[in-house]
C-alpha cells in the first residue's frame, strides 16, 4: 500500500520574501580586510542583529549596504536592486525606502521634534499638505509614546525619548526596512529594554524588516527573530539566539558567556 501524502495544511509555507541581501561581499581597506565573502539574507518582516566586536565591520557592512561605500567583491541587492548598478539619482530613491536610526540620534538642536521630523519628509520626491504633514508628525510620535513632545526642543528631552524621537523621524518615511545602528548605547538598562521592546512593536505594527547592528545583548535577545555573528570579516554562524546561545564552540559562547 502506497503511503498517503500529508494533507495540504500540513504543507511547510514558504520563507518570505528576501529584501536584503549580501552575497559573498569582502571589503579592504589597504592591507586590512574588514570582510571577508560575508553572506547574510533578510526576510521582510524579520529582524536580523549582526552581532560582533566593537571594530569587527559592522558600521563597515551597513554603508556598503546604502552604497556609501563600494565593496571590492560580491553583490549587495536591496528590495531587488543591485546596488553597486545604481546611479545617483536612483541610490537617493532607494534609501528612501530605507529608514537608519543613527547611534547619536542626530537630531538638529535648533529644530523643535515637529521639525526634526518634517525633515526628511519634505526632502522626498512626495508633496504632502500641511493637513498631512501634521497627521503624519502625530501618527509617528504616537507610535513611540510621544504624542505631546511635537513643540518640545530636543534639549528639553531625557536620553531614551530622543531616542524615540530619531525612531519616529525614521518612521515617518514609512520605510521598507529600517537599519538601527546599536539602538540601545548610552541608555539606562531599563530604558535601554523599553527601546528594545519598541522596536519588536514597530516590526508587528508596520511589517517592517530590520537589520539591526548592536552587541548590547539584552537588545539581541529581545529585539532579534536571527542573530548572524560576524568573526574575522565572515558571518561565522547564524540562528536564533536561544540557538546560538547552546552552542560549545568557544568564537560564540563568549558572546554569551556574561
Amino acid at each position: 500500500m502506497l503511503p498517503q501524502a500529508p494533507p495540504a495544511t500540513a504543507k511547510a509555507s514558504a520563507p518570505a520574501e528576501a529584501v536584503l541581501t549580501v552575497d559573498h561581499v569582502s571589503k579592504s581597506f589597504g592591507d586590512k580586510h574588514v570582510l571577508r565573502d560575508f553572506t547574510l539574507t533578510v526576510r521582510r518582516g524579520e529582524n536580523v542583529v549582526v552581532l560582533g566586536k566593537s571594530g569587527s565591520g559592522k558600521s563597515v557592512l551597513v554603508k556598503c549596504i546604502i552604497g556609501l561605500l563600494p565593496v571590492d567583491e560580491g553583490s549587495i541587492t536591496v528590495l531587488g536592486q543591485d546596488v553597486a548598478a545604481l546611479d545617483h539619482e536612483a541610490m537617493d530613491r532607494l534609501r528612501a525606502k530605507l529608514g537608519f536610526l543613527f547611534q547619536s540620534n542626530a537630531l538638529y538642536d535648533s529644530m523643535t521634534v515637529s521639525e526634526n521630523l518634517l525633515f526628511p519628509l519634505r526632502r522626498q520626491w512626495l508633496a504632502h499638505t500641511p493637513a498631512q504633514e501634521k497627521d503624519m508628525v502625530r501618527q509617528a510620535l504616537e507610535d513611540v509614546g510621544l504624542a505631546d513632545t511635537a513643540d518640545k526642543m530636543p534639549a528639553e528631552l531625557s536620553g531614551g525619548m530622543r531616542k524615540r524621537i530619531a525612531l519616529a523621524r525614521t518612521l515617518i518615511l514609512r520605510p521598507d526596512i529600517i537599519l538601527y545602528d546599536e539602538p540601545t548605547t548610552g541608555l539606562d538598562p531599563i530604558t535601554a529594554r523599553e527601546i528594545s521592546g519598541l522596536l519588536r512593536e514597530v516590526q508587528q505594527k508596520y511589517n517592517t524588516s530590520a537589520l539591526i547592528i548592536s552587541h548590547d545583548m539584552n537588545c539581541v535577545r529581545l529585539t532579534a527573530d536571527r542573530v548572524a555573528l560576524l568573526v574575522d570579516g565572515r558571518c561565522y554562524a547564524e540562528g536564533t539566539y536561544e540557538e546560538l546561545e547552546q552552542q560549545d564552540d568557544p568564537q560564540i559562547h563568549e558572546f554569551f558567556a556574561a
